[in-house]
Order: C-alpha cells, then structure tokens, then sequence
C-alpha cells in the first residue's frame, strides 16, 4: 500500500460491511488505495485510522484524540454513511481543517416505514400474540383477547383514532406524517420545546405532547434534544399513548420512559435507537432483564436498512469523495 501523500489517498472504511463500496473517479493528480474492514469498534479506531486521508463510517466515535495529529497526521476527509454524524468532534475536526460530510435523506423511506411497524407492532402487541401463539397458548387458553387490551379494559385504537404527533419535521418526520394521514390519523407537527419564532404551521410542543396518542420522535442528537422527552413529557401525555423513537439515543430518557411504562402512565413504547449502542441488558435500562414484561419493542439502529439506502449511500459517499478531491463541497456538515 503506498503512503498517504498530498497526491495519494488512502481511504478507510471502518464499516465496510453496511455498503456497497464504490469505484471513485479521481481527477489528476490523484490517486486513491483503500482498507476495508467489515466492522470497528471505538477502541480500534485511532489504529485504523493512522494512515488515513480519508475515512467513511457509519458508527464509532471519532473524538478529539482520534483527530489529533499523533493519530491521525495525515486525515483530510470524514465521510459519515449515515444522517446523523452526532459521534464526530466537530470542533475538533474544525481546528485541523478536516471536512466532514454526511449522506443526507439517504434512508427516509425506510426509516419512516420501520417507524409504522414499530407502531402497529406495541400498539397491537403484535410480538407478544405471536410468541403466546407459538407457544400453545391460545390451544391452552380458548381465548387470549383479554391478555391483549389496555390497561383500562380497552381494546386498542384503531388508526381512524389515532393521533399522531411528529417531533421532528425534516425528510422523516415529513414522510412519517404523510403515512400516518394516508393510514387515517390525524396528525399534528410539534414546534420545538422552546421556540424561537412562531409557525403557525406547528402545534406548541406541550399541546402535541398532551395530545398525541401516538408520538413519532425523528430529530437529530443536539444539546437541545438530549434527554428533551423525559419525566414531565410522560407524566402529561394521554394513558394511550404510543412512543416511536427512531432519531437518536438519548433524545429519550431511557430511565424515565421504562418508569412511565411500569407505572402504567402510557400504553407502549417503541424505538430503533438507544444511549448506549450496541445495546444490550448491561448498558440499557429498555431491554433490561426486569424490563422484560413491559410493553417496548427494541430493534438494533437497523431502521435504515433496506435496497434503496444502500444505493444512496454509495451514490452520495462517492459524490462527496470526488467533490472533495475537486475542491467541492458535496453535504458539508462542518
């Protein structure tokens, strides 16, 4: 492999095995050699990373000591496979000179659809009636309805009953919302927690926390959105209520939601996301063992996955190498 120079890049790609890994068409005098590696943790970054020009990765934090000139002298480009790009130093990058990049919209369609499985999957506890039926019983019991009712004695609602509050109103929370209309909801679009203008195109933040019986939660990881939807959300939103989270982890408080479900103050709870990724019962209180009986359904940050954000992500880590190489700028973030 040839060393990294101001002619010759070396790229690395940290997560190679969650894309097809494009062909780049570097302009004169460039050229280009590449390390794949399938996965990467936190702590095998600052290796992997050594000598870089350029690198692209989905997760893995990339923090001050990765971006210092010790570990990483020769590194000019971040390309994060991915919308969110909440796990690199961006001030750090920006002390250095390093562009970042991010792959914007890549994965709305499917991020939007998993978040309406993710609903009708608590809202009808479809997981729970498919292991009881698995296992015999409804043959032991004659009938399971009982088992399946709200805390009340309620059947669940339907989508005509529905209404759906959408925090978050980018390429998501957009196309979350038109679902929800076609599937019958009503559907309201929060403000944010603490506006700084009026839209009269939203609905106040703690009007749509009241009223929602379902809450679709699609923005990005900010000091403003840390933990923004905790113990106060909870306590003031409808028994009924249905929490989608397939932003970030720690948007939610985790403690606090697992808390409102044990106590019966909202019906279910649904997320793709956690604080701590990978999750599992040691680091999330959401998959815990004494979590166990609660109404939450967890799937692993794979809301994404699907033939068409792959394509994207491919397209738009390409654009973004090539621009760059020519001195353009293609999805800059910092």
């Amino acid at each position: 492999m040839p060393l990294a120079s101001a002619e010759h890049l070396h790229i690395v790609f940290l997560q190679g095995d969650v894309l097809e890994i494009p062909k780049f068409n570097l302009p004169k005098p460039f050229t280009y050699s590449q390390t794949v590696y399938g996965w990467t943790t936190a702590a095998q970054v600052p290796e992997r990373i050594h000598d870089a020009s350029i690198i692209a990765l989905s997760a893995a934090r990339i923090d001050a000591h990765a971006l210092s000139p010790e570990v990483s002298p020769h590194l000019k480009l971040i390309v994060m496979i991915a919308t969110g790009y909440d796990c690199v130093d961006l001030e750090a990058c920006r002390k250095r000179g390093i562009m970042v990049c991010n792959c914007p919209g890549s994965n709305i369609e499917a991020v939007s659809e998993h978040a309406i499985g993710l609903y009708f999957t608590a809202r009808r506890k479809l997981l729970d009636m498919h292991m009881a039926t698995r296992a015999g019983k409804w043959k032991e019991k004659g009938i399971l309805m009982l088992d399946y009712v709200d805390k009340d004695g309620t059947p669940p609602l339907t989508c005509q009953e529905e209404v759906a509050g959408i925090i978050g109103n980018g390429g998501v929370g957009k196309r979350i919302a038109m679902l929800a209309n076609s599937l019958g909801m009503k559907v309201i679009v929060s403000d944010r927690k603490s506006p700084t203008t009026a839209d009269p195109s939203r609905v106040p933040f703690a009007t749509v926390i009241k009223q929602s019986t379902v809450l679709f939660v699609a923005v990005p990881l900010l000091d403003s959105t840390r933990n923004f939807i905790s113990t106060p959300e909870f306590d003031s939103m409808s028994p009924h209520a249905v929490l989608v989270n397939v932003s970030r982890g720690g948007t939610v408080d985790e403690e606090a939601l697992v808390k409102a479900l044990r106590e019966r103050r909202i019906s279910g709870a649904a997320t793709d996301v956690f604080k701590e990724e990978p999750a599992g019962p040691e680091n999330s209180p959401l998959v815990a063992e004494d979590a166990k009986d609660l109404n939450i359904i967890a799937t692993p940050h794979l809301a994404w996955l699907s033939q068409k954000t792959a394509i994207n992500y491919a397209t738009k880590l390409k654009s973004a190498v090539e621009g760059w190489s020519k001195g353009q700028a293609v999805n800059v973030v910092s």
